[in-house]
Protein backbone atom coordinates (compact mmCIF):
# COMPACT_ATOMS: atom_id res chain seq x y z
CA UNK A 1 0.00 0.00 0.00
CA UNK A 2 1.31 3.49 -0.85
CA UNK A 3 2.24 5.66 2.12
CA UNK A 4 0.06 8.70 2.83
CA UNK A 5 2.17 11.83 2.13
CA UNK A 6 0.43 13.75 4.95
CA UNK A 7 1.29 11.02 7.47
CA UNK A 8 4.88 10.87 6.30
CA UNK A 9 5.29 14.65 6.26
CA UNK A 10 3.93 15.09 9.79
CA UNK A 11 5.97 12.11 11.00
CA UNK A 12 9.32 13.41 9.76
CA UNK A 13 8.47 17.02 10.63
CA UNK A 14 7.75 16.26 14.28
CA UNK A 15 10.70 13.88 14.52
CA UNK A 16 12.98 16.68 13.29
CA UNK A 17 11.33 19.18 15.67
CA UNK A 18 12.04 16.98 18.70
CA UNK A 19 15.66 16.69 17.60
CA UNK A 20 15.91 20.47 17.16
CA UNK A 21 14.33 21.19 20.56
CA UNK A 22 16.67 18.69 22.19
CA UNK A 23 19.72 20.28 20.56
CA UNK A 24 18.54 23.75 21.60
CA UNK A 25 17.98 22.74 25.22
CA UNK A 26 21.26 20.82 25.52
CA UNK A 27 23.41 23.46 23.81
CA UNK A 28 21.71 26.14 25.92
CA UNK A 29 22.51 24.19 29.08
CA UNK A 30 26.18 24.07 28.16
CA UNK A 31 26.19 27.74 27.27
CA UNK A 32 24.82 28.58 30.71
CA UNK A 33 27.84 26.94 32.24
CA UNK A 34 26.82 23.44 33.19
CA UNK A 35 30.32 22.16 32.60
CA UNK A 36 30.78 18.43 32.15
CA UNK A 37 34.17 16.80 32.17
CA UNK A 38 34.01 14.67 29.03
CA UNK A 39 36.44 11.98 30.24
CA UNK A 40 34.96 11.67 33.74
CA UNK A 41 32.75 8.58 33.74
CA UNK A 42 30.58 9.99 36.53
CA UNK A 43 29.95 13.26 34.67
CA UNK A 44 29.70 11.65 31.23
CA UNK A 45 27.08 9.06 32.21
CA UNK A 46 25.19 11.17 34.78
CA UNK A 47 25.03 14.42 32.78
CA UNK A 48 27.16 16.23 35.36
CA UNK A 49 24.35 15.72 37.93
CA UNK A 50 22.47 18.52 36.22
CA UNK A 51 19.05 17.05 35.41
CA UNK A 52 16.15 18.97 37.05
CA UNK A 53 13.22 16.97 38.41
CA UNK A 54 10.98 17.41 35.35
CA UNK A 55 13.61 15.91 33.04
CA UNK A 56 14.11 13.06 35.53
CA UNK A 57 10.36 12.41 35.48
CA UNK A 58 10.12 12.65 31.70
CA UNK A 59 13.08 10.39 31.10
CA UNK A 60 11.97 7.72 33.58
CA UNK A 61 8.47 7.73 32.07
CA UNK A 62 9.46 7.45 28.43
CA UNK A 63 12.43 5.12 28.98
CA UNK A 64 9.94 2.60 30.33
CA UNK A 65 6.93 3.53 28.18
CA UNK A 66 7.66 2.24 24.72
CA UNK A 67 6.26 -0.19 22.21
CA UNK A 68 6.72 -3.18 24.51
CA UNK A 69 4.07 -1.53 26.72
CA UNK A 70 1.82 0.15 24.14
CA UNK A 71 2.08 -2.64 21.57
CA UNK A 72 2.68 -5.59 23.89
CA UNK A 73 0.17 -4.84 26.62
CA UNK A 74 -2.55 -3.73 24.22
CA UNK A 75 -1.69 -6.87 22.26
CA UNK A 76 -3.08 -8.98 25.13
CA UNK A 77 -6.39 -7.17 24.54
CA UNK A 78 -7.52 -7.33 28.18
CA UNK A 79 -7.71 -4.88 31.10
CA UNK A 80 -5.78 -7.20 33.41
CA UNK A 81 -2.39 -6.10 32.06
CA UNK A 82 -2.86 -2.72 33.79
CA UNK A 83 -1.56 -4.39 36.96
CA UNK A 84 1.99 -4.12 35.61
CA UNK A 85 1.66 -0.34 35.61
CA UNK A 86 -0.26 -0.05 38.88
CA UNK A 87 2.29 -2.20 40.69
CA UNK A 88 5.06 -0.04 39.24
CA UNK A 89 3.93 2.83 41.47
CA UNK A 90 5.04 0.84 44.52
CA UNK A 91 8.38 0.17 42.84
CA UNK A 92 8.91 3.89 42.22
CA UNK A 93 8.17 4.72 45.88
CA UNK A 94 10.78 2.17 46.97
CA UNK A 95 13.29 3.69 44.55
CA UNK A 96 12.63 7.21 45.85
CA UNK A 97 12.75 6.57 49.57
CA UNK A 98 14.91 3.45 50.00
CA UNK A 99 17.46 3.17 47.19
CA UNK A 100 18.07 6.72 45.94
CA UNK A 101 19.32 8.02 49.32
CA UNK A 102 21.79 5.12 49.47
CA UNK A 103 23.03 5.66 45.90
CA UNK A 104 23.54 9.38 46.47
CA UNK A 105 25.19 8.93 49.84
CA UNK A 106 27.74 6.62 48.23
CA UNK A 107 28.23 8.79 45.10
CA UNK A 108 27.44 5.88 42.79
CA UNK A 109 27.78 6.13 39.01
CA UNK A 110 26.22 2.69 38.49
CA UNK A 111 23.86 0.73 40.72
CA UNK A 112 26.39 -2.08 40.83
CA UNK A 113 28.94 0.25 42.47
CA UNK A 114 26.87 -0.12 45.64
CA UNK A 115 27.56 -3.87 45.60
CA UNK A 116 31.30 -3.33 45.45
CA UNK A 117 31.14 -0.98 48.42
CA UNK A 118 29.03 -3.34 50.48
CA UNK A 119 30.89 -6.57 49.69
CA UNK A 120 34.30 -4.87 49.56
CA UNK A 121 35.10 -6.62 46.27
CA UNK A 122 34.83 -5.58 42.60
CA UNK A 123 34.15 -9.03 41.17
CA UNK A 124 30.50 -9.28 42.21
CA UNK A 125 29.98 -5.83 40.74
CA UNK A 126 31.39 -7.08 37.44
CA UNK A 127 29.23 -10.23 37.50
CA UNK A 128 26.00 -8.28 38.01
CA UNK A 129 27.01 -5.81 35.28
CA UNK A 130 27.57 -8.66 32.84
CA UNK A 131 24.08 -10.02 33.63
CA UNK A 132 22.59 -6.56 33.03
CA UNK A 133 24.48 -6.24 29.74
CA UNK A 134 23.46 -9.69 28.52
CA UNK A 135 19.84 -8.96 29.38
CA UNK A 136 19.95 -5.76 27.33
CA UNK A 137 21.76 -7.35 24.39
CA UNK A 138 19.66 -10.52 24.20
CA UNK A 139 16.24 -9.29 25.38
CA UNK A 140 15.51 -5.59 25.75
CA UNK A 141 17.38 -3.91 22.89
CA UNK A 142 16.12 -6.28 20.15
CA UNK A 143 12.61 -6.27 21.67
CA UNK A 144 12.50 -2.46 21.54
CA UNK A 145 13.51 -2.49 17.87
CA UNK A 146 11.03 -5.22 17.00
CA UNK A 147 8.07 -3.68 18.86
CA UNK A 148 8.63 -0.25 17.32
CA UNK A 149 9.08 -1.64 13.83
CA UNK A 150 5.95 -3.77 14.10
CA UNK A 151 3.89 -0.76 15.21
CA UNK A 152 5.10 1.37 12.29
CA UNK A 153 4.50 -1.41 9.80
CA UNK A 154 0.94 -2.10 10.98
CA UNK A 155 -0.06 1.54 11.54
CA UNK A 156 1.14 2.71 8.12
CA UNK A 157 -0.03 -0.59 6.56
CA UNK A 158 3.13 -0.66 4.50
CA UNK A 159 5.12 -3.36 2.73
CA UNK A 160 8.44 -1.88 3.88
CA UNK A 161 10.45 -4.78 5.38
CA UNK A 162 10.35 -4.85 9.17
CA UNK A 163 14.16 -5.16 9.36
CA UNK A 164 14.58 -1.95 7.35
CA UNK A 165 12.43 -0.07 9.88
CA UNK A 166 14.41 -1.64 12.71
CA UNK A 167 17.64 -0.48 11.06
CA UNK A 168 16.33 3.10 11.01
CA UNK A 169 15.52 2.97 14.74
CA UNK A 170 18.90 1.41 15.55
CA UNK A 171 20.94 4.00 13.64
CA UNK A 172 19.06 7.05 14.96
CA UNK A 173 18.85 5.68 18.51
CA UNK A 174 22.57 4.91 18.60
CA UNK A 175 23.33 8.41 17.30
CA UNK A 176 21.37 9.99 20.18
CA UNK A 177 23.13 7.86 22.78
CA UNK A 178 26.61 8.30 21.33
CA UNK A 179 26.55 11.96 20.28
CA UNK A 180 24.23 13.45 22.88
CA UNK A 181 24.83 11.43 26.04
CA UNK A 182 22.40 11.13 28.93
CA UNK A 183 21.33 14.79 28.91
CA UNK A 184 20.20 14.62 25.27
CA UNK A 185 18.40 11.35 25.98
CA UNK A 186 16.60 12.79 29.02
CA UNK A 187 15.60 16.02 27.26
CA UNK A 188 14.29 14.24 24.16
CA UNK A 189 12.46 11.80 26.46
CA UNK A 190 10.63 14.66 28.13
CA UNK A 191 9.61 16.48 24.94
CA UNK A 192 8.53 13.21 23.35
CA UNK A 193 6.75 12.08 26.50
CA UNK A 194 4.51 15.13 26.58
CA UNK A 195 3.45 14.51 22.99
CA UNK A 196 3.09 10.74 23.37
CA UNK A 197 0.97 10.83 26.52
CA UNK A 198 -1.26 13.55 25.11
CA UNK A 199 -1.86 11.75 21.82
CA UNK A 200 -2.26 8.39 23.55
CA UNK A 201 -5.15 9.86 25.54
CA UNK A 202 -6.63 11.11 22.27
CA UNK A 203 -6.34 7.55 20.92
CA UNK A 204 -8.19 6.24 23.99
CA UNK A 205 -10.99 8.78 23.50
CA UNK A 206 -11.37 8.13 19.77
CA UNK A 207 -11.19 4.36 20.32
CA UNK A 208 -14.00 4.53 22.87
CA UNK A 209 -15.97 6.81 20.54
CA UNK A 210 -15.59 4.25 17.73
CA UNK A 211 -17.52 1.71 19.85
CA UNK A 212 -19.99 4.27 21.26
CA UNK A 213 -18.15 4.18 24.61
CA UNK A 214 -19.26 0.59 25.13
CA UNK A 215 -16.41 -1.87 25.59
CA UNK A 216 -18.55 -4.36 27.52
CA UNK A 217 -21.04 -5.63 24.97
CA UNK A 218 -19.64 -8.49 22.94
CA UNK A 219 -16.36 -8.69 24.88
CA UNK A 220 -15.75 -11.82 27.01
CA UNK A 221 -15.85 -11.09 30.74
CA UNK A 222 -12.32 -12.41 31.28
CA UNK A 223 -10.99 -9.63 29.07
CA UNK A 224 -12.64 -7.01 31.28
CA UNK A 225 -11.85 -8.47 34.69
CA UNK A 226 -9.04 -7.14 36.89
CA UNK A 227 -8.98 -10.41 38.84
CA UNK A 228 -6.88 -12.84 36.84
CA UNK A 229 -7.73 -16.51 36.79
CA UNK A 230 -5.19 -19.38 36.94
CA UNK A 231 -4.69 -19.41 33.16
CA UNK A 232 -4.50 -15.64 32.69
CA UNK A 233 -1.26 -13.66 32.10
CA UNK A 234 -1.45 -12.36 35.70
CA UNK A 235 -3.25 -14.73 38.11
CA UNK A 236 -4.33 -12.58 41.07
CA UNK A 237 -2.19 -14.43 43.70
CA UNK A 238 0.97 -13.41 41.79
CA UNK A 239 0.31 -9.82 42.93
CA UNK A 240 1.25 -11.05 46.41
CA UNK A 241 4.36 -13.02 45.42
CA UNK A 242 6.68 -12.22 42.53
CA UNK A 243 5.02 -9.05 41.22
CA UNK A 244 6.38 -6.70 43.88
CA UNK A 245 9.85 -8.28 43.62
CA UNK A 246 9.85 -7.63 39.87
CA UNK A 247 8.98 -3.98 40.50
CA UNK A 248 11.72 -3.53 43.10
CA UNK A 249 14.28 -5.01 40.72
CA UNK A 250 13.18 -2.99 37.70
CA UNK A 251 12.75 0.42 39.30
CA UNK A 252 15.41 0.30 42.02
CA UNK A 253 18.37 -1.74 40.77
CA UNK A 254 18.08 -1.55 36.97
CA UNK A 255 20.75 0.85 35.70
CA UNK A 256 18.60 2.04 32.78
CA UNK A 257 15.99 3.51 35.14
CA UNK A 258 18.03 4.54 38.17
CA UNK A 259 20.64 6.33 36.04
CA UNK A 260 18.07 9.06 35.34
CA UNK A 261 17.33 9.63 39.02
CA UNK A 262 21.04 9.49 39.93
CA UNK A 263 21.70 12.32 37.46
CA UNK A 264 19.70 14.88 39.47
CA UNK A 265 21.65 17.49 41.49
CA UNK A 266 20.30 16.28 44.86
CA UNK A 267 18.31 13.53 46.56
CA UNK A 268 15.32 15.84 46.94
CA UNK A 269 15.34 16.78 43.24
CA UNK A 270 15.59 13.11 42.29
CA UNK A 271 12.70 12.21 44.59
CA UNK A 272 10.52 14.96 43.09
CA UNK A 273 11.15 13.56 39.62
CA UNK A 274 10.42 9.99 40.71
CA UNK A 275 7.17 11.02 42.41
CA UNK A 276 6.07 12.89 39.29
CA UNK A 277 6.81 9.75 37.24
CA UNK A 278 4.78 7.70 39.76
CA UNK A 279 1.80 10.05 39.38
CA UNK A 280 1.93 9.67 35.59
CA UNK A 281 2.21 5.91 35.99
CA UNK A 282 -0.85 5.83 38.24
CA UNK A 283 -3.17 8.27 36.48
CA UNK A 284 -2.40 7.99 32.76
CA UNK A 285 -0.37 4.95 31.77
CA UNK A 286 -2.74 2.12 32.84
CA UNK A 287 -5.52 3.51 30.63
CA UNK A 288 -3.45 3.92 27.49
CA UNK A 289 -1.88 0.45 27.65
CA UNK A 290 -5.08 -1.59 27.94
CA UNK A 291 -8.22 0.26 26.74
CA UNK A 292 -7.19 0.47 23.03
CA UNK A 293 -6.45 -3.26 23.06
CA UNK A 294 -9.89 -4.15 24.36
CA UNK A 295 -11.51 -1.86 21.79
CA UNK A 296 -9.41 -3.52 19.08
CA UNK A 297 -10.69 -6.92 20.22
CA UNK A 298 -14.28 -5.69 19.85
CA UNK A 299 -13.58 -4.28 16.37
CA UNK A 300 -11.21 -6.88 14.88
CA UNK A 301 -11.18 -9.90 17.17
CA UNK A 302 -8.04 -11.46 18.62
CA UNK A 303 -5.16 -10.00 16.57
CA UNK A 304 -2.49 -9.98 19.32
CA UNK A 305 0.41 -7.53 18.94
CA UNK A 306 -1.00 -6.01 15.75
CA UNK A 307 -3.97 -4.59 17.73
CA UNK A 308 -2.57 -1.19 18.69
CA UNK A 309 -1.05 -0.24 15.35
CA UNK A 310 -4.11 -1.39 13.42
CA UNK A 311 -6.48 0.58 15.66
CA UNK A 312 -4.41 3.77 15.56
CA UNK A 313 -4.14 3.57 11.77
CA UNK A 314 -7.93 3.23 11.46
CA UNK A 315 -9.27 5.78 13.96
CA UNK A 316 -6.82 8.68 13.59
CA UNK A 317 -6.94 11.11 10.65
CA UNK A 318 -3.69 11.19 8.62
CA UNK A 319 -2.27 14.31 10.27
CA UNK A 320 -2.85 12.88 13.77
CA UNK A 321 -1.66 9.38 12.91
CA UNK A 322 1.53 10.87 11.51
CA UNK A 323 1.99 12.86 14.71
CA UNK A 324 1.33 9.80 16.86
CA UNK A 325 3.75 7.74 14.79
CA UNK A 326 6.40 10.41 15.41
CA UNK A 327 5.80 10.21 19.17
CA UNK A 328 5.89 6.41 19.07
CA UNK A 329 9.11 6.55 17.10
CA UNK A 330 10.50 8.89 19.75
CA UNK A 331 9.45 6.41 22.46
CA UNK A 332 11.24 3.59 20.66
CA UNK A 333 14.34 5.72 20.14
CA UNK A 334 14.49 6.87 23.74
CA UNK A 335 14.04 3.37 25.11
CA UNK A 336 16.73 2.10 22.76
CA UNK A 337 19.21 4.89 23.39
CA UNK A 338 18.55 4.80 27.16
CA UNK A 339 19.40 1.10 27.20
CA UNK A 340 22.53 1.75 25.14
CA UNK A 341 23.64 4.57 27.42
CA UNK A 342 23.16 2.52 30.56
CA UNK A 343 24.92 -0.63 29.34
CA UNK A 344 27.79 1.51 28.04
CA UNK A 345 28.07 3.01 31.54
CA UNK A 346 28.17 -0.47 33.08
CA UNK A 347 30.82 -1.67 30.65
CA UNK A 348 33.08 1.38 30.87
CA UNK A 349 32.90 1.87 34.64
CA UNK A 350 32.51 -1.68 35.93
CA UNK A 351 34.51 -3.70 33.39
CA UNK A 352 36.88 -1.62 31.26
CA UNK A 353 38.17 0.78 33.90
CA UNK A 354 38.51 -1.99 36.46
CA UNK A 355 40.03 -4.81 34.42
CA UNK A 356 41.44 -3.35 31.19
CA UNK A 357 42.49 0.30 31.43
CA UNK A 358 41.75 2.63 34.38
CA UNK A 359 42.68 5.67 32.25
CA UNK A 360 40.13 4.82 29.55
CA UNK A 361 38.98 7.37 26.99
CA UNK A 362 35.36 7.29 28.18
CA UNK A 363 33.58 8.72 25.08
CA UNK A 364 35.59 6.58 22.66
CA UNK A 365 35.14 3.25 24.44
CA UNK A 366 31.47 4.04 25.14
CA UNK A 367 30.94 4.67 21.42
CA UNK A 368 32.59 1.41 20.34
CA UNK A 369 30.65 -0.64 22.88
CA UNK A 370 27.36 1.03 21.91
CA UNK A 371 27.94 0.17 18.24
CA UNK A 372 28.65 -3.47 19.09
CA UNK A 373 25.44 -3.70 21.14
CA UNK A 374 23.46 -2.07 18.33
CA UNK A 375 24.63 -4.63 15.77
CA UNK A 376 23.85 -7.50 18.18
CA UNK A 377 20.35 -6.14 18.83
CA UNK A 378 19.59 -5.88 15.11
CA UNK A 379 20.74 -9.45 14.55
CA UNK A 380 18.27 -10.72 17.17
CA UNK A 381 15.17 -8.84 15.95
CA UNK A 382 13.96 -11.83 13.82
CA UNK A 383 13.82 -14.00 16.96
CA UNK A 384 11.05 -11.82 18.40
CA UNK A 385 8.95 -12.03 15.24
CA UNK A 386 8.00 -15.58 16.27
CA UNK A 387 6.71 -14.60 19.71
CA UNK A 388 2.97 -15.06 20.31
CA UNK A 389 2.95 -12.12 22.77
CA UNK A 390 5.82 -9.65 23.04
CA UNK A 391 5.09 -8.43 26.56
CA UNK A 392 4.49 -11.90 28.02
CA UNK A 393 7.71 -13.19 26.49
CA UNK A 394 9.69 -10.26 27.89
CA UNK A 395 8.26 -10.63 31.39
CA UNK A 396 8.91 -14.38 31.40
CA UNK A 397 12.53 -14.00 30.29
CA UNK A 398 12.98 -11.29 32.91
CA UNK A 399 13.42 -13.82 35.70
CA UNK A 400 16.66 -15.18 34.28
CA UNK A 401 18.54 -12.17 35.59
CA UNK A 402 16.15 -10.12 37.70
CA UNK A 403 15.67 -12.34 40.74
CA UNK A 404 19.31 -13.46 41.04
CA UNK A 405 20.43 -9.82 40.74
CA UNK A 406 17.85 -8.66 43.28
CA UNK A 407 19.10 -11.32 45.70
CA UNK A 408 22.61 -9.82 45.57
CA UNK A 409 21.21 -6.37 46.44
CA UNK A 410 19.00 -7.82 49.20
CA UNK A 411 21.96 -9.61 50.79
CA UNK A 412 24.05 -6.46 50.54
CA UNK A 413 21.49 -4.16 52.12
CA UNK A 414 19.88 -6.46 54.68
CA UNK A 415 22.79 -8.53 56.02
CA UNK A 416 26.25 -8.08 57.51
CA UNK A 417 29.14 -10.51 57.17
CA UNK A 418 28.20 -12.02 53.79
CA UNK A 419 31.19 -13.12 51.71
CA UNK A 420 31.13 -11.81 48.16
CA UNK A 421 31.82 -15.33 46.87
CA UNK A 422 28.68 -16.61 48.59
CA UNK A 423 26.62 -13.86 46.96
CA UNK A 424 28.15 -14.65 43.56
CA UNK A 425 27.44 -18.35 44.04
CA UNK A 426 23.85 -17.43 44.84
CA UNK A 427 23.52 -15.39 41.65
CA UNK A 428 24.82 -18.26 39.51
CA UNK A 429 22.50 -20.68 41.33
CA UNK A 430 19.51 -18.38 40.76
CA UNK A 431 20.18 -17.99 37.03
CA UNK A 432 20.50 -21.74 36.68
CA UNK A 433 17.36 -22.45 38.71
CA UNK A 434 15.16 -20.09 36.69
CA UNK A 435 16.67 -21.30 33.39
CA UNK A 436 15.91 -24.90 34.41
CA UNK A 437 12.30 -23.94 35.11
CA UNK A 438 11.88 -21.87 31.92
CA UNK A 439 13.50 -24.16 29.39
CA UNK A 440 12.71 -27.62 30.80
CA UNK A 441 10.62 -28.07 33.96
CA UNK A 442 7.76 -25.82 32.86
CA UNK A 443 7.69 -27.00 29.24
CA UNK A 444 7.79 -30.65 30.34
CA UNK A 445 4.91 -30.12 32.79
CA UNK A 446 7.06 -31.09 35.77
CA UNK A 447 6.51 -27.70 37.42
CA UNK A 448 3.43 -25.87 36.17
CA UNK A 449 3.69 -22.92 38.54
CA UNK A 450 3.15 -19.50 36.93
CA UNK A 451 6.43 -17.79 36.10
CA UNK A 452 5.69 -14.81 38.40
CA UNK A 453 5.26 -17.22 41.32
CA UNK A 454 8.47 -18.97 40.33
CA UNK A 455 10.30 -15.63 40.33
CA UNK A 456 9.50 -15.38 44.04
CA UNK A 457 10.66 -18.98 44.51
CA UNK A 458 13.89 -18.13 42.67
CA UNK A 459 14.52 -15.03 44.78
CA UNK A 460 14.05 -16.64 48.18
CA UNK A 461 15.85 -19.84 47.13
CA UNK A 462 18.79 -17.78 45.90
CA UNK A 463 19.02 -15.80 49.13
CA UNK A 464 18.81 -19.00 51.18
CA UNK A 465 21.41 -20.72 49.01
CA UNK A 466 23.85 -17.81 49.35
CA UNK A 467 23.42 -17.66 53.13
CA UNK A 468 23.97 -21.42 53.29
CA UNK A 469 27.17 -21.21 51.23
CA UNK A 470 28.28 -18.27 53.36
CA UNK A 471 27.92 -20.36 56.54
CA UNK A 472 28.97 -23.82 55.37
CA UNK A 473 31.69 -23.05 52.84
CA UNK A 474 33.14 -19.80 54.15
CA UNK A 475 32.35 -20.20 57.84
CA UNK A 476 30.64 -16.83 58.21
CA UNK A 477 27.40 -16.18 60.07
CA UNK A 478 25.33 -13.42 58.47
CA UNK A 479 23.40 -11.05 60.70
CA UNK A 480 20.58 -8.67 59.88
CA UNK A 481 21.60 -5.02 59.50
CA UNK A 482 18.89 -3.72 61.80
CA UNK A 483 18.91 0.03 62.19
CA UNK A 484 21.95 0.57 59.97
CA UNK A 485 21.79 3.16 57.19
CA UNK A 486 25.28 3.52 55.81
CA UNK A 487 27.11 1.28 53.38
CA UNK A 488 30.68 0.31 54.06
CA UNK A 489 33.16 2.13 51.81
CA UNK A 490 35.31 0.31 49.32
CA UNK A 491 38.77 -0.29 50.79
CA UNK A 492 41.60 1.66 49.28
CA UNK A 493 43.44 -0.22 46.59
Amino acid sequence: MALDPIQIGVFFGLTALIGLLTWWQCSGGRARGSAIEENSAHDYFLAGNGLPWFFVAGSITLTNLSTDQLVGMNGNQMLLLAWWELAAVAGLFILAFVFIPVYYRNNCTTTTELLERRYNNPHIRALISIIFMLGSALIFLPAALYGGSLFMKTMFNTDVPLMLIALFFAVVGAAYAILGGLRAVAVSDTFSGIGLLSLALVVVYLALKAVDFDIVTGVPVERLSMVGGPDSPIPWPTLLTGMILIQVYYWSTNQTITQRAMAAPSIREAQKGIMAAAAIRLLIVPVIVVVPGVVAFKLYGDINDAAFGTLVGDILPPYLSGAFAAMMAAAVLTTFNSLLNSVAALYVVDIHQRYINPDVNVPRVSTIFSLVMTVAALALVPVYQNAESLINLLQELYGLGSMPVLSAFALALLFNNVDYRAAMAGVVFGVGLYALYTFWLNDAGIITMHYIHFMAVTFFSTVAFALGVNRIVFGKSASLRLGESRVAPTPAE
